[in-house]
């Protein structure tokens, strides 16, 4: 790892208190670092438009500069002046970006389970025991695997395997989500589920900072021979062990779309936005499954569900929105 690279991470475990925060060390995603404060402001570039994850990622005290300092800098520097679009933002990133002129929309939930409330027993997780139960007995056995490890090479046939297999129409998001290599490599875990010898799934895990520290349930990858319960089995063996390490959360991640509701739109939301995200949420399950990854997580019983936020700079406008969605691989 560079120097640079551990710089990144070491002013992230600092100022990272978004529980997706570990995914600004994507490969892909540019990280920039003030020069009046510190803290990294994570994002993409794609033509006229700048892509943010997350919020500002500094102390409280210094995260208005940090923004400011990106938005001229970055956004309005250079030959090209762009416009910012910042998406996954937190309840407490709202206010940043519309004292800065942005229009605030709800996108989705995020859903977090507290370690030491978790309990299998009761009506709730009942379908996660049938589905765990189930798998056992088709012999799938689950183990957690280094990142330098030969196994690896096996995770490519099953990510070649499950790409093929989803099809054209349903697609997993990008920037959003996390990757097996890249900066932040080293820091994840890696559960592999395995029938008679072959890697039939798995699940990553990044590292999750700030109040809630823990990790977050990020890559999942399955083949179609897949028992039933193959990812529950997974996930479930993971949670266990990061309890009996004394780990305080287990993060399930954003879901777009899901969760949508007035209570939780901002004064500068969009009506125009907010209906469109309401038909997808109700009729797009071919543009992204969110019914079915909310019922996912929703099963688990989480005890924190939180809206997350896109701002657009400026005011909402197809371009960007349209933008968004291709940078995020929503559409």
């Amino acid at each position: 790892m560079t120097r640079q690279g551990a710089g990144e991470i070491t002013l992230l475990g600092a100022h990272a208190d978004h529980p997706s925060g570990a995914l600004a060390l994507n490969e892909a995603t540019a990280r920039w670092s003030g020069s009046r404060v510190p803290g990294i402001v994570a994002y993409r570039r794609s033509g006229r438009h700048v892509v943010q994850f997350g919020g500002p990622f500094a102390a409280t005290a210094d995260r208005a500069a940090l923004l400011d300092e990106f938005l001229d800098r970055v956004v309005a520097g250079g030959a090209r002046p762009a416009r910012l679009t910042a998406a996954q933002l937190r309840s407490c990133d709202v206010g940043l970006y519309e004292a800065r002129g942005s229009t605030v929309n709800q996108i989705g939930t995020s859903y977090s389970i507290a370690l030491s409330a978790f309990t299998l027993r009761g009506r709730r997780l009942a379908k996660v025991r049938q589905n765990v139960a189930r798998a056992r007995r088709e012999g799938v056995t689950v183990h957690e695997v280094d990142s330098r490890s030969p196994e690896q090479s096996e995770l490519d046939a099953v990510d070649a395997v499950w790409l093929k297999a989803k099809g054209r129409h349903v697609k997993e998001l990008s920037f959003l989500i996390g990757e097996r290599g890249g900066p932040g490599a080293a820091l994840r875990r890696t559960f592999v589920a395995r029938q008679e010898g072959r890697v039939v799934g798995y699940v990553t895990y990044s590292p999750a900072w700030g109040a809630r520290p823990g990790w977050l349930y990020d890559l999942t990858r399955r083949t179609p021979q897949a028992p039933v319960g193959t990812i529950e089995l997974v996930n479930l063996t993971a949670l266990e062990m990061f309890r009996a390490e004394g780990t305080a959360w287990l993060h399930l991640g954003l879901t777009p779309f899901a969760g949508l509701s007035d209570r939780h739109e901002p004064a500068s939301a969009s009506r125009r936005l907010n209906r469109a995200l309401r038909l997808v949420a109700e009729h797009g399950r071919a543009v992204y499954p969110a019914r079915t990854q909310e019922a996912f997580k929703l099963k688990w019983d989480p005890q924190v569900l939180e809206p997350e936020y896109a701002a657009f700079q400026g005011g909402v406008r197809p371009g960007a929105v349209w933008n968004l969605l291709r940078l995020t691989n929503s559409v």
